[in-house]
């Protein structure tokens, strides 16, 4: 029985040794950003058509509008942000569909402000509330919310009545609307993260209360969303690495099973070598990922290239609020209009990315919103659910495991909260803040409007969806559109791109590695 029982444990050894020591290459989590070469059906949407046909003038070297944008760009380096925004107004233009009667409207606290009924919802569902009668506090509250969505105050008492009845899952459904139209009100932000907290899920709380401090500074409670933000993402680490660790153990028992019923334990190494990586948190997850990569995909090397995205880059990153990350910007030799971001905060750009993209600001925001997803936790999170759910399947080569986390793109509501917190540190770095959306007018080009150019773009916005709530956001919030483009230098950068790696010569990189991951 001793021989036996040493025998076990030295096959653990064995085991975990063995996953320490192999490296297991995993797929990036990509961003909604669709692949050039690919025929698109023709946008039925004009509403967009008079600007875009602007900014292509705009961005055509050469052309008159070019010029203006130039001259522009050295103005407002100059120190003359009038002179310049003078110059870069008869160039862009004004959104197709200015804010005007669909303007959302102003939050307000004081139930006076409301309209009659609105004040009668108002005082119907309060003293319900008091009552503890249900019937008496959802329907005024809903009408109230639906009529009045600027009440900030009719939104807070919605959601605690919904936890108070156990409706967890509809309080955080009226928080994402709310938040949405209200991102910096305080008040919604608390209640979302007390919402939450009691559902313990820390990341969310985490992130959401990190959005806030991050795009606020200087709000006074900034201090205070960032103490939560780190609090609860030390909690969702320790629940994590409690939970890994337990994977481990059970994928090592099971490793043993194999090895003493078949002599093989192929089928449980990989999940089992995740989940040691993981173990090791976001950055060092992040660094041996990139390290991997880019070793098996054709990198650029060219300074030229690499010192410019690296630079537009950390321009972003530092504005962003997670100091413990090292971002590091990669460029890679692939025709896709694609970037993706790695945890810990290492980004990718594909060269047909580079070739699209019109100006250092577009580029500025396509990296911002990559950044978002790993300040935010969005492919770290994604990735340890995977892993956490890995052994309910365990003999499944991890190639497939690939394929499911490129598969299925980041949500909807990641998304949002890319683009929201891209464009708000695109507006604070002085550039124009309308790069991501002037971006996602290529994007709607390419794909028509539409949601169905590739699979994995099922759960996202489509992107006529985003131009218009980027455009909203950008209005609402007051970010200016009329700041530093970046033309000259991009187009000399696109020339250097486009001489060096041929777009017919480019290749899919990306693709191919990861069908044969």
């Amino acid at each position: 029985m001793k021989r036996f029982r040493h025998a076990l444990w030295a096959t653990v050894g064995v085991a975990l040794f063995l996953s320490m020591n192999l490296l297991l290459t995993f797929a990036p989590a990509y961003s909604t950003l669709p692949p050039t070469g690919v025929t698109a059906p023709q946008s039925k949407i004009p509403t967009f058509s008079s600007l875009k046909q602007m900014l292509e003038l705009a961005f055509e070297p050469g052309t008159p509008e070019f010029n203006t944008l130039v001259e522009a760009d050295r103005l407002f380096l100059a120190g003359d942000t009038q002179g310049a925004e003078q110059l870069y107004r008869q160039v862009k233009g004004e959104f197709s569909q200015p804010r005007g009667e669909q303007a959302i409207a102003q939050p307000i606290s004081d139930p006076e402000q409301l309209s009659g009924a609105g004040r009668v919802y108002w005082r119907e569902a309060q003293a319900g509330f008091e009552q503890q009668l249900e019937t008496r506090i959802f329907v005024p509250l809903q009408q109230l919310v639906e009529k009045h969505p600027e009440f900030i105050p009719g939104h807070v008492l919605l959601v605690q009545a919904l936890q108070q009845y156990g409706r967890g899952d509809e309080a955080l459904a009226v928080l994402e609307r709310a938040t949405t139209l209200y991102p910096n009100e305080p008040g919604l932000i608390q209640a979302e993260i007390l919402a939450l907290q009691m559902e313990e899920k820390w990341l969310e709380s985490s992130i959401a209360a990190r959005q806030f401090a991050v795009l606020y500074p200087e709000h006074p409670q900034a201090a205070e969303f960032k103490a939560i933000a780190d609090d609860d993402l030390g909690r969702y680490r320790s629940g994590i690495r409690r939970r890994l660790i337990g994977q481990t153990l059970v994928t090592g028992a099971l490793s043993i099973g194999d090895l003493l019923l078949t002599g093989n334990v192929a089928g449980t190494i990989p999940a089992l070598q995740l989940t040691m990586l993981l173990m090791q948190g976001e950055a060092s997850f992040g660094n041996q990922l990139a390290e991997s990569f880019q070793k098996q995909l054709p990198m650029v090397d060219d300074p030229a290239i690499v010192s410019y995205v690296n630079e537009v880059g950390l321009k972003m990153a530092k504005l962003m609020g997670r100091d413990e990350f090292e971002y590091e910007f990669f460029v890679v030799k692939d025709k896709n209009l694609n970037a993706f971001a790695l945890p810990g905060g290492k980004v990718f750009v594909n060269t047909g990315a580079l070739q699209k993209i019109n100006s250092e600001a577009e580029l500025a925001g396509l990296l911002g919103h990559e950044v978002a997803h790993a300040v935010l936790s969005h492919g770290y999170q994604r990735v340890v659910q995977s892993a956490l759910l890995s052994n309910l399947n365990r003999v499944v080569p991890m190639g497939d495991l690939i394929a499911a986390l490129v598969g299925r793109a980041y949500s909807r509501q990641n998304e949002r909260q890319a683009d929201v917190l891209g464009s708000r540190v695109l507006a604070n770095s002085n550039y124009a803040a309308d790069g991501l959306r002037n971006l996602m007018e290529t994007f709607t080009e390419l794909d028509g409007g539409s949601r169905g150019i590739l699979n994995w773009l099922s759960s996202h916005p489509a992107s006529s969806d985003r131009l218009r709530y980027l455009e909203e956001l950008i209005q609402r919030n007051g970010y200016n559109r009329y700041a530093f483009e970046g033309v000259e230098r991009h187009a000399q950068i696109q020339s250097r791109v486009e001489e060096l790696f041929p777009e017919e010569e480019a290749g899919n990189a990306v693709e191919l590695f990861l069908a044969g991951a």
